[in-house]
């Protein structure tokens, strides 16, 4: 549905910059694809060029910024990805997810099983297994495995193809995507006589409220005990959770990060993409481990680090950079030692 630019300045809790309150906008799109009727954003000065060239019929922008495009109205927001945000559940309500109680008659469910038919969804080929728990409001998407004992709270949604394995419990309004899996063996065997012996894992993971979890990310139970992820945390696609970590509150782990068995975060703490932290590492609170970071002993919270092992950002910046004037000083000690006398 369209709103003119006054509505749609209320609905992103914006302030008109510029442009007239009657002007019609009627949807979404990228800045260097968005047509005279739709919105867009910048949301990092990386896009200007592409801001100052787009057809916009409207643009967020930071709060400051007053230029642009001279066909496009501005919208002044102090986050504007986060107010384009709230643009596109409006403009995207039509195909949005609709929740639609009932059991597929290709499901199987186990009468051991507890939900209420009426107020859960589940799709064809989904297993809930006996003893299962599955909260009202959730939705458990075709091929799904939910194993025996299982708890799962309120308003989940578990796509295709997921795996939650033995008494494993997920939070309410969790979201698991495509081909997680939660739950499996932990990495963990002993050398007995040349051999590698598996050692039993008999613990859980518990996934507390609002966590996501990306396509294809795993999650390993705990030697004995529990696997958390704290409330709010979302984790990427393609990520590697090991057994007994105990993930804080709104972390983020992003694609192809690795966390190893028994580490330890605080809250907030971000882990950028391809970075690992070690076993039995702590890390605290509002700690940033940056790209192909390797976090290999524990670290103060507060920080941006980066490097292998792991340092303060601004001193491993400057070990690089010693590092590559390095040719530069090998050339001027050949040269020295070329001198008579050298």
């Amino acid at each position: 549905m369209a709103l003119t630019l006054s509505e749609l300045a209320r609905l992103v809790d914006g302030d008109i910059v510029r442009g007239e309150l009657d002007l019609l906008v009627d949807g979404i799109a990228s800045l260097d694809e968005a047509g005279p009727s739709e919105l867009s954003f910048l949301g990092n000065e990386k896009y200007r060029a592409q801001y100052l060239a787009t057809r916009a019929a409207a643009v967020i922008v930071p709060r400051g910024v007053t230029e642009g495009p001279a066909n496009s109205a501005l919208i002044a927001a102090d986050n504007p990805s986060l107010a384009f945000g709230r643009a596109v559940k409006h403009f995207v309500a039509a195909v949005a997810r609709v929740f639609q109680p009932g059991v597929h008659p290709r499901a199987m469910v186990d009468e051991g099983a507890r939900l209420d038919p009426s107020k859960v969804r589940i799709h064809a080929g989904a297993v809930i297994m006996a003893g299962a728990e599955i909260g009202d409001g959730s939705e458990i998407g075709p091929n799904t495995v939910v194993g025996e004992q299982v708890r799962i709270g309120r308003d989940c949604l578990l796509h295709a193809n997921v795996t939650v394995r033995e008494r494993c419990t997920l939070g309410d309004r969790v979201i698991l995507q495509p081909g997680a899996v939660i739950g499996s063996d932990g990495y963990g065997y002993e050398v007995v006589d040349g051999r590698h012996v598996k050692i039993d894992q008999v613990g859980i993971v518990e996934i507390r409220d609002d966590v996501e979890v990306g396509a294809n990310t795993t999650i390993d139970r705990a030697r004995f005990g529990r696997t958390v992820i704290g409330e709010g945390s979302k984790i990427d696609n393609l990520v590697q959770v090991a057994h007994n970590v105990q993930l804080g509150k709104h972390c983020l782990l992003v694609s192809q990060s690795g966390v190893a068995g028994s580490a330890r975060t605080g809250d907030y703490v971000v882990v950028a993409a391809q970075a690992g932290v070690g076993g039995h590492v702590a890390i605290g609170a509002r700690t940033v481990l940056a790209g192909r970071a390797g976090a290999t002993a524990d670290l103060a919270g507060g920080q941006t680090y980066s490097g292998m092992p792991a340092r303060p950002f601004m001193e491993e910046q400057r070990s690089r950079a010693l590092i590559r004037q390095l040719p530069k000083l090998v050339e001027r000690v050949k040269a020295l030692e070329k001198k008579p006398g050298g």
